[in-house]
């Protein structure tokens, strides 16, 4: 008898293009939730040195998608969140040129966090010995921002998560 896997919860809207200009709030988990990353002394961060490799790989997105535009971000113990922005081609500070049509690759946010993931467990997997090795939790959450309030209270979120690490649900 084959039995059937287990489908994953589908956790994206249907239908909506994650390529589609606008700002996104993203979470993303370690594996097993294991604190990495660093701590939290007094409700301030202090980065581990695992910790500051995600956090420059976030800064580096731009460099690599350039569609893409940085907003808060906070690197946890055990999972990280930011705000990102997705900006249509006109809106893109150095478009690609080929020929007298720019050309651009736009990826989507799936795209963008997969390569916040790949970049950043390998090198910090290359930079030290760890064991276990470093890994992500499979998949993300996403919020898609909707309108300056939104935007606000996301931004506040992030400012405050480390006062209330001892009441986040990754803690």
């Amino acid at each position: 008898m084959i039995k059937n896997k287990p489908s994953r919860k589908v956790i994206r809207l249907p239908h909506y293009d994650y390529s589609s200009a606008g700002a996104y709030f993203v979470t993303l988990c370690i594996k097993d939730r294991v604190y990495s990353l660093g701590n939290v002394l007094n409700g301030s961060v202090r980065l581990s040195e695992a910790g500051s490799i995600v956090t420059e790989t976030w800064l580096d997105l731009p460099q690599h998608y350039k569609h893409v535009g940085l907003d808060e971000i906070i690197v946890m113990p055990n999972h990280l969140h930011g705000i990102l922005w997705i900006f249509d081609a006109k809106e893109i500070p150095e478009a690609v040129g080929a020929g007298f049509k720019p050309a651009l690759t736009r990826h989507g946010l799936s795209e963008i966090v997969r390569g916040l993931k790949t970049f950043s467990a390998r090198k910090i997997n290359n930079n030290h010995e760890s064991n276990p090795k470093f890994c992500w939790q499979r998949g993300f959450y996403e919020h898609i921002i909707r309108d300056d309030a939104d935007l606000y209270q996301h931004r506040r979120y992030i400012r405050d998560n480390p006062m209330k690490w001892a009441l986040d649900e990754y803690f």
